[in-house]
């Protein structure tokens, strides 16, 4: 019986280093599916998903949390993105033309040969934008400045 006692003890004081001491995984795979299948995740948390590659053409994504997600060489060609945040994700050769950006949080996204043709990034917060070898044009995205 003390043995038993004595398991069931060990297991509970485990309990809290296993629930606390795991990453958190944020993504919902049943989102990351909804929006492969759709093209719609409007207000989805997708933060941490692995979405490169991805053919995200006129997705709706409106106000979607996809922070530190990987959008590397996804095609977000007319997508809306309008009140998401991006913040900390990687769109390497990612393809944003006419992509609606307006009110999305930018902080710290890697644009890195990122095209970005004609989207709208009215209201969007740009601090920390790593743009190297990206093509942005017609595009409200410059470098330096106020």
């Amino acid at each position: 019986m003390q043995t038993k006692y004595f398991a069931i003890a060990a297991s509970a004081a485990l309990l809290p280093s296993l629930i606390f001491g795991m990453p958190a995984k944020a993504e919902d795979s049943g989102q990351v599916q909804q929006l492969l299948q759709t093209g719609a995740c409007q207000g989805c948390d997708l933060s941490g998903a692995d979405l490169s590659q991805a053919h995200l053409i006129g997705a709706d994504l409106r106000d979607a949390n996809l922070q530190n997600s990987n959008l590397s060489e996804a095609n977000l060609e007319g997508a809306d993105l309008t009140g998401a945040n991006l913040t900390g994700a990687n769109l390497t050769n990612a393809f944003l033309t006419n992509a609606s950006l307006n009110d999305t949080n930018l902080t710290a996204v890697n644009l890195t040969r990122a095209v970005i043709y004609f989207a709208d990034v009215a209201g969007a917060r740009m601090e920390d934008l790593n743009l190297t070898e990206a093509q942005v044009y017609g595009t409200g995205i410059s470098v330096g400045g106020d």
